[in-house]
């Protein structure tokens, strides 16, 4: 019996570590998405600015789909933290509160992130729209003169030459952006669905947590009722004493009347 309760112990430890491992990853990567969010912010604040450049929108890309994958991994570990039997892990209410803040510090994560990302692909889409209505990508130049000579226009062949280069270049570097900008979106869309998961995930356990509380308040009951039964049985048992201590009182006055008759009657 001491093997069996030593072993029910050490499985019931190992089961809180894990709680708590699972509870601590993600309280890292909730700390880790909002230090992100912080950069993301003010990389954005660059954006269609003089400092926009290949490698910003690189970094902004990268540390974004980063922060998509952390809040993909976080949502995971929540998913498994909830199915943890909490009867085996903590105390229902200690294993209540401690779910509900990470619940609570993630979705406000989340929150910042999605605003980030929004935020992201619309000074995106203004650079883009801006770029293209000034002239970010070149025209082709209009008429040439009927007489000019050959130097200016071997000149002006350079220059045209040099010019189709540059746009064909900016044409790469506006389609990378746009490609960028529809990745963006998509990732916004997977964050949506994170919050989705997370919604039903509070509302399946706000029905287990009272499911909890109502077995804690019933072994409650129960222990309240069981406690009303001892001192009942403790008042009957009380009550059947001193009806035997009359008793005997009765019998002792009974048998002394009776000896005191008799011996009267032997005197007589």
């Amino acid at each position: 019996m001491e093997g069996y309760s030593n072993s029910y112990q050490n499985g019931t430890s190992a089961r809180e570590t894990e709680f708590q491992r699972l509870a601590q990853n993600i309280g890292t990567n909730i700390q880790k998405i909002l230090q992100n969010v912080s950069s993301m912010q003010r990389m954005i604040t660059q954006i269609g600015t003089p400092q926009d450049n290949t490698q910003l929108q690189n970094q902004l890309h990268q540390i974004q789909h980063y922060t998509g994958q952390l809040a993909k991994d976080s949502s995971k570990q929540l998913k498994e933290l909830n199915n943890y039997p909490p009867e085996e892990a903590l105390d229902p209410r200690q294993w209540k509160l401690q779910r509900e803040r990470l619940q609570s510090d993630f979705t406000r994560a989340l929150d910042n992130f999605q605003r980030a990302q929004r935020s992201a692909a619309q000074k995106e889409k203004d650079a883009i729209k801006k770029y293209k209505n000034h002239g970010g990508i070149s025209q082709p130049p209009g008429g040439e003169d009927n007489l000019i000579d050959i130097e200016e226009g071997a000149e002006r062949g350079q220059s045209k030459t040099q010019m189709m280069m540059e746009e064909e270049q900016n044409l790469e570097q506006l389609q990378e952006r746009e490609r960028a900008v529809r990745q963006l979106e998509a990732d916004i869309g997977d964050v949506n669905q994170i919050f989705k998961d997370l919604a039903a995930m509070v509302h399946d356990q706000g029905e287990m947590v009272d499911s909890i509380e109502a077995n804690v308040e019933t072994a409650s009951i129960r222990v309240n009722e069981g406690s009303d039964q001892l001192r009942q049985a403790e008042r009957y048992q009380n009550k059947a004493r001193r009806k035997k201590i009359i008793l005997a009182i009765i019998g002792a006055i009974i048998l002394a009347i009776i000896i005191g008759v008799i011996v009267h009657s032997a005197r007589s």
